[in-house]
């Protein structure tokens, strides 16, 4: 016998998730454990022969075979149903279930627990990858129970799952009539008794304005349905939680009390503080059975819970952006229109010769003004100045009913009179819908290589950072928040952490910190100070200040805890390319628009470190989400016309995690390089920062990764080499180049006395032509060294494949290839024809290392004067021993005897 186990006072989830069950286990029987919620039992009457149901009293324990566990994972609610569980011959014991972040103590052979609002729709999904029909009857209460468990799809736990799930049940008949009358079947007698009790004795408190209310019932016996009684009150009276307590009398003269949980508060859990007590459930409903308790002691217990969970309201100076973009009233219509374009703003802030505000004006007031011709008149005739204004310290619930009542895209935060920040309906709308994997234990988690990670932001993170490196986070944290500011880990930090899986090991050797202090008005170089504070507990690192971007950076060169580590330090900024391929103009501002300036998704991931909210992910462009997905997303359409080496930047990113470069992002990529601005921008213009040294630098990452050739490839497939130079190509004849140069490589510098990424990049530029290649090595500004063996290629190859067939004796080759260096001969070797690439091949192994056998002391002992014949004198002793015309010390002495009599 095949037995599926509903918890005792089964709900419609556990109903419809064990009807399911009969469809995937033929001649399996449902077992109610102890009872039901009121509208199951009303249900049953009616429709209980639909269903293979059958009573605990007639089952044989010995004809067992299996047990299914639906909607719960402890034991103490099956009942007199869990002596099952420990029957020996049964070896089968399988648990469904969607509470997360729960101990079971049941021992399954098999456990299905995911993140979804119903546990039926589990079963769902598993019905319909065996595409298995059902009858009206079985789609309607399995309908019920995900309709019942998700409040219709609106309560918080709710997934996209779940709505697909009873999308499939309606096609499979669930009758939606069926489904009216026992979804909300309406409070029975007794429970409207109750509910008039409850609300003449409700208690209330008020904590970050939220409102938390409770009450005790004390009744004669249990009261089944109180569930639908704590919803009916949180409805009828708005509060924001409640906790309803039911104590009454058992037949031993015990008592036994049970407290229902629910919460509209974001960020609290129920389920931790109920399981703390042995009870459970989700994030927003939880329960709990106790016997023989201090009623009033648990419910305070549980109260304080609540209280310590409800957060800190967010504030206007959380959300807002600052410093604010203003112009005076003089300021006209055309150049308001142009500053828009340039920051990419709605609107803007219109203050007099005192900074007070007196007006905004708005996109919308600009293109009206503009087209009726009046872009020469002041924007004061067009302001909008019945102004309805915000304190830093206004909460998020004031400012989204102030923008709702009133229209408002925009409210300036004043302080002391002074216009501090502006937050927008755009603020607000992704504050309240930013989007967040669902969770029951509020924490983010997504997927990595096909593993599920849950990372805690507060420990998980921490835990996967070398311990002396979050000291030092913690400490720079701490200097930030003696001066108010806030302080945030940017960029492929964050990045690296939330791809890490090994806990404590990851010791990052570059790390982005953001100083955002302007809610404190804070000046220009909060980052600097900070710096310089750090430098002081830090003496051993080198502090470098770059003022014109508003950085500083402290360096560790092989410190025995930090080792070589390169921290930068910046003030929140905003920038501007004033062309194509330009160094950004940079000017302050919040952390949320440091991180919209960034290239990719990937890297636009902020980790807050200072309190009150520390340990919290800013993630405004779903980095998160892109991370799951493994791809790489831009940030701006314009992106990589503004700055190419983001290009460069992206398809490092992608071979070296491999990740993919997502469509649309490929499509700017190919869009920017075939619109040829590069050309044109670096005709227009002498400096173009972005096509010469930050393009060098991020060759430099790409060439001394072992991932380069890979990234060439994909950069060649963009057709992105172009940014070195238009007609360069990664064609066969330049692969089978670069393949011979690693050969090279290998074989003459083992040493690696050579700069490797260097050398790949000049046999790069040695590909071009050869009137292009000292041009593009000085536009990347490499070495002069290098510069000059570019420049010098041509003529030396020219020499070298004329004049090395003529060579007849091992003494001529010698002289012909030793004026060129050892990356000279390695360029014109990769681009000779197998016969004379033999020959250098055949110098640099054999005939280099051939050294004279005799030297300057030894033709001193011979009685030769020193001067500048010994140098011809050792040529020649050197041309004879390699054409083996002495072999020895004693012939070289006779052939000097012959040859340079004294």
């Amino acid at each position: 016998m095949d037995l599926i186990l509903c918890h005792t006072t089964a709900d419609f989830d556990a109903l419809g998730a064990a009807v399911g069950l009969t469809r995937l286990l033929p001649g399996s029987k449902i077992v109610l454990s102890g009872g039901s919620h009121p509208p199951v039992r009303d249900f049953l009457a009616l429709h209980r022969d639909e269903y293979p149901l059958i009573e605990r009293r007639s089952v044989n324990p010995e004809k067992i075979r299996s047990l299914t566990v639906v909607d719960t994972q402890q034991r103490d609610r099956l009942g007199k149903a869990a002596e099952w569980l420990d029957l020996p011959h049964i070896k089968e014991i399988i648990i469904y279930d969607h509470h997360l972040g729960q101990e079971s103590n049941i021992p399954a052979t098999e456990s299905y627990i995911s993140s979804v609002g119903a546990t039926t729709t589990l079963i769902v999904e598993q019905l319909q990858q065996q595409e298995i029909s059902l009858t009206p009857a079985e789609a309607t209460v399995m309908a019920l129970g995900i309709h019942v468990d998700t409040g219709s799809l609106t309560y918080d736990q709710s997934t996209p799952r779940d709505a697909l799930a009873l999308a499939w049940l309606m096609q499979q008949g669930a009758s939606l009539s069926v489904i009216s009358t026992y979804r909300d079947p309406g409070l029975s007698v007794q429970l409207q008794q109750l509910l008039t009790e409850s609300l003449e004795n409700l208690e209330y408190f008020s904590l970050h304005g939220y409102t938390v209310a409770w009450v005790t019932l004390k009744t004669k016996n249990f009261v089944p349905g109180l569930s639908s009684l704590a919803s009916e009150l949180v409805e009828l009276t708005e509060i924001d939680a409640l906790l309803l307590a039911n104590e009454y009398d058992l037949d031993e003269g015990d008592s036994r009390l049970t407290v229902i949980g629910r919460s509209h508060i974001p960020k609290t859990n129920l389920n931790l503080l109920f399981q703390l007590l042995g009870g459970g459930g989700h994030s927003q409903a939880a329960s709990l059975n106790l016997r023989g308790v201090d009623s009033q002691a648990i419910l305070k217990q549980l109260l304080d819970g609540v209280k310590a969970q409800i957060p800190h309201p967010l504030t206007a100076r959380d959300l807002m952006s600052s410093p604010v973009r203003t112009i005076l009233p003089e300021t006209t219509i055309g150049e308001a229109q142009r500053i828009l374009l340039r920051y990419g703003h709605s609107g803007l802030s219109v203050v007099d010769a005192q900074g007070q505000l007196v007006g905004i004006i708005s996109r919308r007031d600009l293109d009206v003004a503009l087209h009726h011709g009046f872009s020469h008149a002041p924007v004061k005739g067009y302001m909008t100045t019945n102004l309805k204004t915000i304190t830093p310290d206004t909460t998020l619930p004031q400012i989204e009913s102030l923008m709702v009542t009133y229209d408002i895209g925009r409210l300036p935060v004043l302080e002391n009179e002074q216009l501090v920040g502006l937050v927008t309906r755009t603020d607000v709308l992704r504050e309240l819908h930013q989007e967040r994997d669902e969770d029951e234990e509020d924490e983010q988690k997504f997927k990595i290589q096909n593993s599920k990670f849950k990372i805690p932001l507060s420990t998980e993170l921490q835990n996967r950072l070398a311990s002396q490196l979050w000291q030092l986070l913690t400490i720079a944290s701490q200097e930030a928040e003696k001066r108010g500011w806030h302080l945030y880990l940017v960029g492929g930090a964050v990045r690296d952490l939330l791809l890490a899986e090994t806990a404590g090991s990851l010791m990052i050797k570059d790390i982005d910190l953001v100083v955002d202090g302007f809610h404190k008005s804070a000046d220009v170089g909060a980052g600097v100070e900070l710096a310089k504070a750090l430098q002081q507990l830090y003496p051993a690192a080198r502090l470098e200040i770059h003022g014109a971007f508003q950085t500083a950076a402290l360096l560790w060169h092989k410190d025995p805890e930090l080792d070589s580590l390169w921290v930068d330090i910046a003030t929140a900024r905003t920038e501007f390319y004033p062309y194509p391929a330009a160094n950004p103009e940079v000017e302050a501002s919040s952390i949320r628009q440091d991180l919209y300036r960034r290239d990719f998704t990937i890297n636009a991931i902020a980790l807050r470190l200072t309190s009150p909210r520390s340990g919290e992910l800013l993630d405004f462009f779903g980095g998160l989400l892109d991370l799951q997905a493994k791809q790489i997303r831009v940030l701006h359409p314009n992106s990589f016309i503004e700055d190419p080496t983001r290009i460069y930047r992206g398809v490092r990113f992608a071979v070296r995690f491999g990740f993919e470069i997502e469509p649309q992002t490929e499509e700017f990529i190919r869009y920017a390089i075939n619109s040829g601005v590069y050309d044109r921008t670096s005709q227009e213009n002498t400096k173009t920062p972005a096509l010469q040294t930050r393009l060098k630098t991020e060759l430099k990452h790409i060439l001394e990764a072992p991932y380069w050739k890979s990234a060439l490839q994909l950069l060649d497939n963009l057709g992105a080499l172009q940014c070195i130079h238009p007609t360069l190509k990664l064609d066969a004849e330049l692969l089978r180049q670069l393949r011979l140069l690693e050969r090279c490589l290998r074989r003459f510098d083992a040493e690696q006395t050579l700069i490797h990424w260097e050398m790949r990049l000049e046999a790069l530029i040695a590909h071009l032509a050869p009137q292009y290649r000292a041009k593009v090595a000085k536009n990347l500004q490499l070495q002069e060294d290098s510069i000059q063996r570019l420049q010098n290629l041509a003529s030396a190859q020219t020499e070298v494949m004329e004049s090395l067939p003529k060579c007849q004796s091992p003494s001529q080759l010698v002289q012909l290839l030793r004026k060129y260096d050892l990356p000279m001969l390695i360029l014109i070797a990769l681009q000779s024809p197998r016969s004379l690439r033999h020959q250098i091949w055949e110098y640099l192994t054999v005939w280099a290392n051939v050294q004279p056998l005799l030297n300057g002391n030894d033709l001193k002992k011979l009685g030769y004067k020193p001067g500048p014949q010994y140098r011809q004198i050792l040529d020649d002793v050197l041309a004879a021993t390699l054409d083996r015309v002495i072999k020895d010390k004693t012939e070289a002495e006779e052939f000097l005897a012959q040859h340079y009599p004294k």
